[in-house]
């Protein structure tokens, strides 16, 4: 019974931070728990990328078109994750952008006020994610992919914390959290939360509708690689990780997993 209500609380705490939805209400969750939330963040990503899904399956099932349905789609999301990724991405574009020391750069992205780098940075990476969906989606790719891709691009992006150290102190931490080292059990249940929803598609091709197993094999690469290249960079400017890049390289693997997907359909 123990074993169960700390599976339960892991699970809530993940959900939790994660997302906007009012679980806590239904157990008090202790903070130790929060610290485990990174293994578990592919699990969120099944619910933001179902809800992506839904939303666009249901949109275009009463005959609105692609665009709106891709755009309702990605509000989606952002509604129920409070735009957490996204503010992610900005404070890291604001921070490389603006910053010329490591100091200098940390200060920036602690920053709660949006710069110009980080308005770019989000508007380039809509107008991009918006017309790399539309096109794919208009193709015949499944709504089924937009959870496949959350998930596992949720798992390669939590991989930050095998390899980085995380450059704050807990009380400089914007959530007054520093996630804890994962265990080899911890990493293959992400791992495996991260690639079941990709690895059924690859079993079950008409789910995917056509698109072959090697196009996702190689957009699959391209997020790693590009998780790869950012964790360098942030290695270089900073050091290591925080809070920020974490949501900075879900979004851009994520938007690689696409372009790649785009230029080898």
């Amino acid at each position: 019974m123990h074993i169960l209500r700390s599976i339960f609380k892991r699970v809530l705490a993940a959900l939790i931070f994660f997302t906007r939805l009012p679980l806590g209400r239904w157990a008090v969750v202790e903070g130790r728990y929060f610290e485990h939330v990174v293994p578990l963040w592919p699990l969120a990503g099944w619910l933001t990328g179902g809800v992506m899904a839904g939303i666009y399956a249901l949109a275009h099932h009463v005959g609105l078109g692609v665009e709106v349905c891709v755009v309702l789609a990605l509000l989606g999301r952002v509604l129920l994750t409070g735009a957490l990724h996204e503010d992610g991405l900005a404070d890291f574009c604001d921070g490389l952008g603006g910053g010329r020391t490591r100091q200098r750069t940390l200060e920036i992205m602690k920053d709660s006020h949006i710069g110009t780098y980080g308005v770019l940075g989000l508007i380039f990476y809509y107008l991009l994610l918006f017309h790399l969906l539309a096109r794919l989606l208009s193709q015949g790719m499944s709504p089924l992919m937009l959870l496949a891709v959350d998930a596992g691009c949720k798992f390669l992006s939590s991989t930050i914390i095998w390899f980085l150290p995380y450059v704050r102190r807990e009380e400089e931490a914007k959530n007054g959290l520093v996630y804890a080292r994962t265990s080899l059990g911890e990493k293959l249940l992400s791992l495996l939360l991260g690639f079941l929803p990709i690895a059924v598609l690859f079993l079950v091709p008409r789910l995917s509708l056509l698109i072959p197993p090697f196009s996702l094999c190689l957009a699959l690469c391209a997020s790693a690689l590009c998780c790869a290249g950012l964790f360098a960079l942030m290695h270089r400017r900073l050091g290591g990780y925080t809070g920020d890049c974490c949501g900075a390289t879900f979004l851009l693997a994520e938007l690689m997993f696409y372009f790649m997907l785009n230029c080898v359909l």
